[in-house]
Order: C-alpha cells, then sequence, then structure tokens
C-alpha cells in the first residue's frame, strides 16, 4: 500500500472547523502540552477561531494535508515590533495520532520554517513540556537548542510541568 502524498500550505479562515477538531484532539490527547483547557479551547467563537488561523504579516497556521484532510497544524507568530520581528514562535505543533510515525511533522517544520525565513524570520522560539520526550527529541534533531527552562511553567489537574526554552537560528 502506497502513502498518500502529504501537502503542506496555510490554512484559510474557511477551515476553522478543522483546525478547531484537531487543536481540542490535540488538548484531549496530551493537555500538559498545549495551554488552554479543553473547555477554553471549545468555547471559542468561530470568529475567534478564524482570527487565530487567518495569515498576517505576523502570524500564520500552516496545516499537513493528506488526502485533502488536514492531519497536522503548527503555528508560526512573531510581534510587529520592528526591534523583535526578527523572531517568532512556534505554537501548536499537533499531527493526529493515526498519522504519526511517517515524519509529518518534522516535514510540516521545515515548510513552516521556509515560509518564515522568506519573511525575514531570523530564529524561531518554543516551549515544550520536559515529560515530553518525543517532542523534545523532534526539536532537537532539528537544530533547536536549549536555553533555558521555566520551572512550574503550567499546572494541569493539580501538577506543575516545568518547560524547556528552546530556540532554533534559521
Amino acid at each position: 500500500m502506497s502513502n498518500p502524498e502529504i501537502r503542506f500550505r496555510p490554512l484559510h479562515a474557511d477551515e476553522w472547523e478543522a483546525f478547531q477538531a484537531l487543536r481540542l484532539r490535540s488538548i484531549a490527547d496530551m493537555p500538559e502540552a498545549i495551554y488552554p483547557t479543553y473547555e477554553e479551547e471549545s468555547s471559542r467563537s468561530p470568529e475567534q477561531i478564524r482570527a487565530r488561523i487567518t495569515r498576517t504579516e505576523h502570524q500564520l497556521v500552516f496545516g499537513a494535508y493528506q488526502d485533502e484532510v488536514l492531519v497536522g497544524i503548527a503555528g508560526l507568530r512573531r510581534e510587529a515590533l520592528v526591534q523583535v520581528a526578527h523572531k517568532a514562535i512556534l505554537w501548536g505543533v499537533f499531527v493526529h495520532p493515526d498519522r504519526r510515525g511517517g515524519g509529518i511533522a518534522r516535514r510540516m517544520l521545515e515548510a513552516l520554517f521556509e515560509h518564515a525565513r522568506g519573511i525575514g524570520v531570523r530564529q524561531v522560539h518554543l516551549n515544550v513540556n520536559v515529560d515530553n520526550p518525543r517532542a523534545s527529541a523532534l526539536y532537537r534533531s532539528m537544530g533547536f537548542v536549549s536555553y533555558g527552562r521555566e520551572p512550574d511553567a503550567m499546572q494541569v489537574g493539580g501538577r506543575y510541568y516545568d518547560e524547556e526554552l528552546m530556540l532554533l537560528r534559521l
């Protein structure tokens, strides 16, 4: 059986329902890896979700599509301030569990970083839960380096989690 082709591109505002479905799945699967709770994320209005995924000069969300189905997402946001516009924050990376193991996340991030280079981003920052070795390993393999650790960065179900601060120079 051959693997269907995977395409990568920025999401459009009218794809808000597919984006929301993946976001909710990511929170349900690993609530300690995503900041909003399931309740917070599910209470966002369609207008709020569209605004989060609408491509602007300072934000975009890339999607991975297999058979025209959105199977992965990754967001990039940067400040409008000139003195820090060379930095961006990677957020919300998720690949549907049924589609993991085939390099989709890596290829989606490579496409996103290529776009980032084209708009003048020189470094990408992220926070990753220290109890998420799979994500940490992916980021390290792509060249991210650690520059710190934030203790008790988030609290889920009465437990506190540290986050590793990482950066990739493009």
